[in-house]
C-alpha cells in the first residue's frame, strides 16, 4: 500500500460527515514551511517531527468548549474538568463501548444544566454560563465551519467572554487555521522567546515579532516548538492548582 494511500470507514450515526472530514482532519492539503528559511531549532523539529499538521475538524463546540474550561487555569485543571463533564454527561460512542470511548454531551445538555452543575468540576460562575450560553447557541457557532476565517474570529469575539487566546485556540482546532497565534497565552511567549532568541522570557509582541517570519504557518511552528522544542527555564513555583469544587 501506498504511503500516501488513507484507508478509512466509518459507522454510527454521524459516520458519513466523519469519512466526509477525513482529508481535513489528516490535513492532507497542508503546505509546510520553506526548511531553508526557518530558524535552525525550527529546522530541526521540522526534520524529527514530519507528520505534525494543523488539521481541520470542523467540530466548532468540540473545540471551544474545551478552549472556555482552559481560560486563565493550569492545563491539568482544564483537562480535569473536561473529563468529569464528558464522563458525566456524555454517552458512550458507538462501537467504543468496550474501549470506554465517550461522546462529547449534546449541546442541549450542556445548555440545560444550571450554572451550579458545573461547580463539582472546578467552573466558576463566569466559564460554566459561558459553556451554557455558547452551547445554547450551538448552530450559530457550529455555522463558522463555512466563514471565512476573518467572519469566524468576528463571530467568536462577538460573544464577551471569547476573547483573541480562546478565538484562535478555536480557529486552530476546528478551523485549520496554520497561521493562528494564541496571544495572551500564559507560557507561549516564553516558550517562543526561548527557543527563537534564547531569551528565558517574553510577552506578545516579542512572540509574534519572532514567529513574523513565518506568517503563513505560525500555527504550526508553535506545534512544533509545544511538540519537542527547548523549555524556557523556569525561576519561580509552578501555577498552583485551584479547587473551586471544594469551596
Amino acid at each position: 500500500m501506498s504511503p500516501n494511500f488513507v484507508s478509512a470507514e466509518s459507522f454510527g450515526p454521524g459516520g458519513d460527515l466523519a469519512l466526509a472530514r477525513v482529508p481535513g482532519l489528516l490535513a492532507l492539503d497542508s503546505v509546510g514551511i520553506t526548511v531553508a528559511q526557518a530558524h535552525p531549532v525550527i529546522t530541526d523539529l521540522y526534520r524529527r517531527h514530519p507528520g505534525i499538521r494543523i488539521p481541520r475538524t470542523g467540530a466548532v463546540l468540540d473545540a471551544l468548549i474545551p478552549a472556555i474550561l482552559e481560560q486563565k487555569v493550569a492545563g491539568t485543571e482544564a483537562r480535569r474538568a473536561w473529563h468529569g463533564i464528558v464522563r458525566a454527561f456524555g454517552e458512550p460512542a458507538p462501537g467504543g463501548e468496550r474501549l470506554g470511548l465517550m461522546l462529547t454531551p449534546s449541546p442541549e445538555t450542556l445548555a440545560r444544566l444550571p450554572y451550579y452543575a458545573y461547580h463539582r468540576f472546578g467552573l466558576e460562575r463566569r466559564r460554566a454560563d459561558l459553556v451554557r450560553y455558547v452551547a445554547d447557541r450551538a448552530a450559530t457557532f457550529e455555522a463558522i465551519v463555512d466563514m471565512s476565517l476573518a467572519d469566524a474570529d468576528a463571530r467568536l469575539r462577538s460573544v464577551s467572554g471569547i476573547g483573541p487566546w480562546t478565538s484562535a485556540e478555536v480557529a486552530v482546532r476546528a478551523l485549520g487555521d496554520p497561521d493562528a497565534v494564541s496571544v495572551g497565552d500564559y507560557h507561549l511567549p516564553n516558550l517562543v522567546s526561548w527557543a527563537l532568541a534564547g531569551e528565558p522570557r517574553g510577552d506578545d509582541a516579542r512572540m509574534l515579532e519572532l514567529l513574523e517570519p513565518y506568517r503563513g504557518h505560525r500555527a504550526l511552528v508553535v506545534k512544533l516548538l509545544e511538540t519537542g522544542g527547548p523549555r524556557p527555564p523556569r525561576y519561580g513555583p509552578r501555577l498552583s492548582l485551584r479547587a473551586i469544587e471544594g469551596i
